[in-house]
């Protein structure tokens, strides 16, 4: 027996004796939406408690497990007892929390959110019975949120790198390659490239050197699928590389991680090395012909980056900045040596694959778009947080059944990040898969979806994500350079009531040209917001410019806010937010709106409850307001 056996052996026993725990058990989330939600200051007064009250009772930080709008979330295990988990917990529920468990011995149903057990215990439902998590799927996110993400033995415990054992052990580098092409797993970074065929590609290249590189350069505005997952499962994504590693020769890995994660990083380097001290890097793993290290190299936050080859140059200590190809990566990559670079969530899927094999993982998506995605679901949403679905799952049941639908009218869904499109309500039904959002002019990207609502102003929206790639370009190839450029000035003058219909002709022929002529994937998606926006919702582009009318009140220019005397109650809300003192006027009384103080900022419209708030159209010409 191993040392790697060994360690699992007494992995397994100390997980079932922790199942059959003798004392209270209390998890906290705390990954990045935990923390930021308050769960440290929690774990402090958790703390606190146990000392004064002389209980006993073990902490353990755990990862996010997905629902974002209900951290702080913290699960309590009795002995004898299902886990219980509770949900939005403050300093006032966590003192009843802890009391009826720790000094009475029995959840507290009515604060409960749901408990991981059999149906039925106490009134309390079953967490995957919710309605958000209840039609997922997990199978990258499987541990997320249930398993301590800096004890390997947990991870172990649960079947942690037996994908990679079984393959080390029982198959050779072309059989997990096969393995692989028969799942269908496509890249998950965004072009869902069959991950098979850049591995052959790389593995039959010459050469002795080769190297592995997982990018975790999540750059979306709204995105956090990459994080979320090394912050609460990294050894799933360490394992993904080992597998990979074997399958196309590599025998050095390397983490490409933006610095703004910083729980993430921290995480990763604490599990790589408990991999060393497992004997799972270095020479020989397992006593096998394979040779495998990781390294972290930290971005420093350049969107570009997150393309192939921009990375490529990163790590090699260049500017970040696309190259043309072929040559491509798999035949000449890092320091000119075949390279592969596969997304986080990519790496998190082939453990399961490995384990379980193809065969099950083919159980899940449809023909082409095989096995699971997950997405970052934001924006107008009562539920937002982090999911996963099997590909081929419709809109509509992302967004109404697990995001529960939108406070105000849905208008629209962006897809793919910055770079994806905007797809109206007439795409509630369309599949999530790779062709399919394709064929509507949009993206599955990484996995960002933004949600938006009667608020949101199409033409604002497209100009800030064009505003976003445009600034985020290398500037290396002219298309992109330029034409985002122009195409940004053209949306302001729209925004600003300057435009004229012209214009619309201009944004489309640029945007074509762009996608046809820019170098990279970063410019040649960067115009699918305007285009798929000038596609579906071309009556609010000509709103702005011949009624000069925002219908969503966001475009300053165009508009000035007043009180509604009838609908105003004098609640004050509107008065508190104000940041100029544009607001006034006494308690309990309709208020007044100064216009040369005011700055169009949007607080007051959003924060009344009454809809006493009015944002009016003006018409440019003549000053004068449209009734």
């Amino acid at each position: 027996m191993n040392k790697l056996d060994k360690e699992i052996t007494l992995a397994k026993k100390k997980w079932a004796s922790f199942q059959d725990n003798k004392e209270p058990i209390i998890y906290i989330g705390a990954a990045s939406c935990g923390r930021a939600a308050g769960a440290l200051d929690l774990r402090t007064r958790i703390n606190d408690f146990i000392e004064e009250k002389k209980v006993k009772a073990t902490i353990i930080e755990v990862g996010c497990i997905g629902p974002c709008y209900l951290e702080p979330l913290i699960d309590i295990k009795m002995p004898g007892q299902p886990r219980v988990s509770y949900n939005n917990v403050n300093a006032k529920t966590l003192s009843i929390i802890l009391k009826s468990h720790l000094i009475n011995g029995v959840a507290h149903a009515k604060l409960a959110l749901g408990h991981f057990g059999k149906k039925g215990f106490e009134g309390i439902p079953q967490f995957y019975e919710l309605p958000m998590l209840k039609p997922q799927v997990r199978v990258v996110l499987r541990n997320c949120g249930l398993i301590d993400p800096e004890d390997i033995d947990q991870y172990l415990a649960v079947d942690g790198y037996q994908g990679f054992i079984k393959a080390i052990t029982t198959m050779t580098p072309d059989d997990v390659i096969g393995v692989v092409r028969q799942a269908g797993l496509r890249g998950r970074g965004g072009a869902g490239f069959p991950t098979h065929k850049k591995w052959a590609v790389c593995r039959n290249s010459p050469g002795d050197q080769k190297y592995l590189i997982c990018n975790a350069d999540e750059g979306d505005p709204g995105a956090f699928m990459n994080r979320s997952l090394i912050e609460s499962d990294p050894h799933a994504v360490l394992e993904g590389m080992l597998i990979a590693g074997y399958a196309i020769g590599a025998s050095k890995g390397i983490v490409y991680i933006r610095a703004e994660y910083p729980l993430a990083i921290e995480r990763l380097k604490f599990a790589i090395k408990q991999m060393k001290d497992c004997g799972l890097l270095g020479k020989n793993i397992l006593r096998s012909d394979f040779s495998f290290d990781i390294r972290i190299k930290e971005g420093a936050g350049a969107f570009v980056c997150g393309e192939e080859t921009a990375l490529i140059g990163s790590i090699e200590g260049k500017r970040g900045m696309p190259k043309s190809r072929p040559p491509f990566p798999a035949i000449s990559g890092l320091f000119g040596a075949p390279t592969i670079i596969n997304n986080v969530e990519t790496m998190g899927t082939l453990p399961n694959i490995l384990r379980n094999g193809a065969e099950w993982y083919t159980k899940f998506g449809k023909e082409g778009n095989r096995g699971t995605k997950t997405f970052s679901l934001v924006g107008k949403i009562r539920r937002p947080g982090l999911i996963e679905v099997q590909l081929g799952t419709s809109l509509r049941e992302i967004i109404f059944d697990i995001g529960g639908g939108v406070q105000k009218n849905f208008k629209a869904i962006q897809t793919g990040g910055p770079s994806g499109g905007c797809l109206s309500e007439e795409f509630l039904d369309l599949a999530v898969d790779y062709e399919s959002l394709a064929a509507a002019g949009s993206i599955m990207g990484s996995g960002g979806l933004i949600v938006m609502d009667e608020d949101t102003c199409i033409v604002d929206l497209a100009k800030y994500f064009l505003d976003f790639t445009q600034k985020e370009s290398c500037g290396k190839c002219v298309p992109c350079r330029v034409g985002t450029r122009h195409m940004v000035e053209i949306l302001e003058r729209i925004t600003h009531g300057e435009g004229n219909p012209e214009d619309l002709l201009a944004l489309r022929t640029l945007g074509d040209t762009i996608k046809k002529g820019a170098l990279c994937g970063l410019g040649q998606t960067a115009p699918n917001p305007v285009l798929t926006t000038l596609r579906y919702f071309r009556n609010e582009y000509l709103e702005h410019i011949n009624n000069h009318r925002c219908r969503a009140t966001v475009c300053k220019e165009l508009i000035e806010y007043r009180v509604i005397k009838e609908k105003c109650t004098g609640c004050q809300s509107c008065v508190r937010v104000c940041p100029t003192g544009a607001i006034t006027g006494p308690r309990s009384e309709p208020h007044n709106l100064d216009l040369t103080k005011c700055i169009k900022c949007r607080s007051c419209y959003e924060i009344c409850r009454f809809d006493a708030i009015a944002g009016d159209a003006i018409v440019i010409q003549t000053g004068e307001k449209k009734s």
